[in-house]
């Protein structure tokens, strides 16, 4: 698996996502013994939150990892709505019991909210110097949002990146890249299907015996300090992620993907779901 520097730790560029896991009881199981396949497969990096699930995904989560936290660089996100000077120990507490874990590698603000970024930060800054998560950063910030976080101790911006929603291109990622901040693509293989349906797609995935999905992933990668984050449940699924890392797409690939999925041309609001 190919790795990049994540908040000073070597992590593979496809992790895992858990958004929608622990929403239903009778796949629990099967969550989690995805989630353990991903581990063993070299997907060792592992993205929740305490909003996915009202955390149920960092129940299952934490049954994934026992036994193996050393193995796993975990990131959870918390509220807006808890990103006070106090919301932000007393939230991240209550992730560390569902994950059964004492620490957290990252810990992110789920998006802008109410709270001043200075407060966030200092409370961040706090469970750092505590030991209780080891790294901090963001998700869904656009350019003037970092701009207003002026915090070159934020160690990553997770936002929605996927051939359909190319927005950021044209200058949120440039930016992170300038900074050398690595960004996290949730969403990298869309949702509902859609785009792994499109004729494009399915003809390039066809020239390399792969998946739209890997081809979908592959292009992901194409950026450099770029992680993706799909989740998968089934083993199949896993595999497949876990094999993408070394699809490698030919220029004739990306011109025909740029044709299908055009690159922004000016600046456009950051995409979230």
């Amino acid at each position: 698996m190919r790795v990049l520097e994540l908040a000073g730790v070597k992590v593979p560029v496809i992790g895992q996502g858990t958004w929608r896991m622990g929403e239903d009881p009778a796949r629990h199981a099967e969550e989690v013994a995805a989630l353990r396949l991903g581990i063993e497969l070299g997907m060792t990096l592992i993205d929740t939150a305490e909003m996915y699930a009202e955390g149920g995904a960092e129940e299952v989560v934490g049954e994934a990892i026992a036994g193996r936290r050393d193995q796993v660089f975990l990131v959870s996100k918390v509220y807006p709505h808890n990103a006070s000077r106090r919301g932000v120990p007393q939230a991240c507490e209550r992730s560390l019991r569902r994950l059964n874990t004492d620490y957290l590698d990252l810990y992110l603000l789920h998006w802008r909210g109410q709270y001043p970024l200075e407060e966030t930060v200092e409370a961040f800054e706090r469970l750092r110097e505590d030991g209780r998560i080891g790294a901090w950063g963001v998700s869904n910030f656009d350019v003037d949002d970092l701009q207003a976080l002026n915090a070159p101790a934020c160690a990553t911006n997770q936002v929605l990146y996927n051939l359909e929603e190319r927005g950021i291109e044209f200058d949120l990622l440039p930016a992170c890249q300038q900074h050398r901040q690595p960004l996290m693509a949730y969403c990298p293989i869309g949702q509902g299907g859609q785009l792994l349906a499109h004729p494009t797609l399915a003809q390039v995935a066809a020239r390399h015996a792969a998946t739209p999905a890997q081809v979908a992933l592959a292009w992901i990668l194409r950026q450099d300090g770029v992680i993706a984050i799909p989740k998968a449940v089934r083993p199949e699924h896993v595999h497949l992620n876990a094999q993408a890392a070394q699809l490698q797409l030919e220029i004739g690939d990306l011109e025909a993907l740029d044709q299908a999925f055009r690159a922004p041309q000016r600046k456009q609001r950051l995409a979230m779901v």
